[in-house]
């Protein structure tokens, strides 16, 4: 059951990330741009671990 949880997380948190930079791309330009897909890149560690947790 915890696995299901962290794949949903993750699932999350990838939306999530992949709105932000579609967002970014899209709307906004400058030092904006550059903040919200950083966060963005920095979503992928949470992600890439509870990927993994999922997995094992």
């Amino acid at each position: 059951m915890d696995k299901m949880w962290a794949s949903f997380i993750a699932i999350g948190l990838m939306f999530v990330a992949s709105f932000l930079i579609t967002y970014a791309r899209n709307k906004t330009k400058g030092f904006i741009r550059f903040a919200l897909s950083f966060i963005a890149f920095l979503l992928f560690v949470p992600i890439l671990l509870y990927m993994i947790v999922s997995i094992m």
